[in-house]
């Protein structure tokens, strides 16, 4: 089953992990953290994943084969015409070796604030 990286609102207990009922779909493999620059956006983040910079999040293995199709609904990816795609879905490595998907942001609004810490706040 595919592997997610979460660094946002589908952390346990966001909006998004409800939502989505993520507790019963995938399971918890722990923190980690990927190369990357998180960005508040208001009520989410964004990340640009890639050096430089650390963001911290949690790891999931998906159990649910639906799962990946809304997950990418939900962050305005499609596969189809990334070019059109608020997130783009990325392979990346975490820090401690596992190979997992990621949401990228495309283009950053000029009202995005840099989190420099890389985490985002789990009352969110």
């Amino acid at each position: 089953m595919e592997r997610f990286f979460f660094y946002g609102t589908l952390q346990r207990g966001g909006g998004n992990w409800r939502a989505l009922g993520i507790a019963r779909r995938a399971r918890f493999l722990g923190t980690d953290r990927v190369a990357g620059r998180l960005f508040d956006l208001g009520p989410y983040p964004a990340a640009l994943l890639g050096p430089p910079g650390t963001i911290r999040g949690e790891l999931f293995e998906a159990v649910d084969p639906g799962l990946i199709a809304d997950l990418d609904a939900l962050e305005g990816y499609d596969p189809r015409h990334p070019e059109r795609s608020e997130y783009l879905r990325r392979r990346v490595t975490t820090r401690n070796g596992t190979a997992c998907w990621a949401y990228h942001y495309r283009a950053l609004p000029r009202h995005a604030r840099a989190m420099p810490a890389g985490v985002w706040p789990a009352a969110r």
